[in-house]
């Protein structure tokens, strides 16, 4: 059991690591970042339960995987109310928030308070150490709380495919699997008798589904993207173009060459397809290079860079 803990929590390290060096620059979604951490703080818990010394220590560690949990059940629920097409409000925010803060203290009066936990002692099984709890009248408050999140999650998701919501219906069944996956976990964690915690294996595979989704539905989540071919309607050739928004490059800055071929289709007026299609690549990774690219120039998008050649033209 602590042998698949540790690699529970290598894995989801790597996915960490690897979103944060890889994808983050061009995705930038905090939400699913916040749900790599929170899945590793999940499966640190699990590990530092697993090889807990004293009731005190594993106290703590169940403390740990709590917090994770939570976290991970809050980006869940942002992650899929963005990709369904939905506004998420600050109103809305708070509340989530608030309502996660309170759940958790609730949880955190365990070892202190009769309240979430009754009694509590600790067992080896398995190779590793189990928390064998007699649960207070509170702990009632997080199956509640985890049962309204998957609620919202579903409700979320289906009401975008009434509304028609642009993104959402090509995915929903997946969108539905993932969800699906997790409480089908979540119930078996809670009525079978197994000496493994098994959300830490669906939240890391809910992890790579939601990487999935923010790479092929950038179309749909990224603002700073423009699919609208743009019409050049001046005479000033290329090449002129492209020097003029080269300048606006820093010393230390660079293109690369698959950037400069790209900014060269740009200034052209071609559409992303185009791109792709004139390069021999997909469209996911002229994304990538479209965003490292705006990056460099310090653009959101092509109407700036376009704006760089009219302004210094005039």
């Amino acid at each position: 059991m602590i042998i698949a803990y540790i690699i529970m929590l290598a894995i989801a390290i790597i996915l960490l690591f690897a979103y944060v060096f890889v994808l983050y620059r061009t995705q930038k979604e905090k939400g699913l970042l916040v749900l790599h951490i929170s899945v590793c703080l999940v499966n640190l818990g699990y590990l530092l339960l697993s090889l807990s010394p004293n009731v005190e220590f594993a106290l703590w560690a169940n403390k740990l995987a709590y917090l994770g949990q939570i976290a991970v059940i809050v980006s869940m629920l942002n992650i899929i109310i963005k990709l369904c097409g939905f506004k998420r409000s600050k109103v809305g925010q708070i509340i989530i928030i608030s309502i996660s803060a309170i759940m958790f203290a609730i949880v955190f009066t365990s070892g202190f308070l009769p309240w979430y936990y009754k009694s509590v002692s600790l067992s080896w099984e398995n190779g590793g150490a189990e928390l064998n709890k007699e649960y207070g009248p509170l702990h009632i408050t997080y199956l509640l709380y985890v049962v309204a999140a998957f609620i919202a999650m579903i409700t979320a998701i289906v009401y975008s495919m009434a509304m028609k919501k642009k993104g959402s219906h090509k995915h929903a069944g997946l969108l539905i699997a993932v969800v699906g996956g997790n409480i089908a976990m979540w119930i078996v964690e809670k009525f079978v008798p197994f000496n493994f915690e098994f959300l830490s294996i669906s939240y890391i595979m809910s992890e790579l589904v939601f990487i999935f989704f923010f790479w092929t539905m950038q179309d749909y989540v990224r603002k700073d993207e423009v699919q609208s071919p743009i019409v050049v309607v001046d005479s000033m050739p290329t090449s002129e173009k492209m020097k003029i928004v080269c300048s606006r490059l820093g010393e230390d800055k660079k293109l690369t060459m698959r950037q400069t071929q790209i900014l060269e289709l740009i200034l052209d007026g071609k559409t992303r397809k185009e791109i792709a299609s004139k390069l021999i690549i997909s469209e996911n990774t002229v994304k990538m290079h479209t965003s490292m690219l705006y990056d460099a120039l310090g653009v959101k998008n092509k109407e700036d860079i376009f704006a760089i050649v009219y302004k210094d033209k005039q």
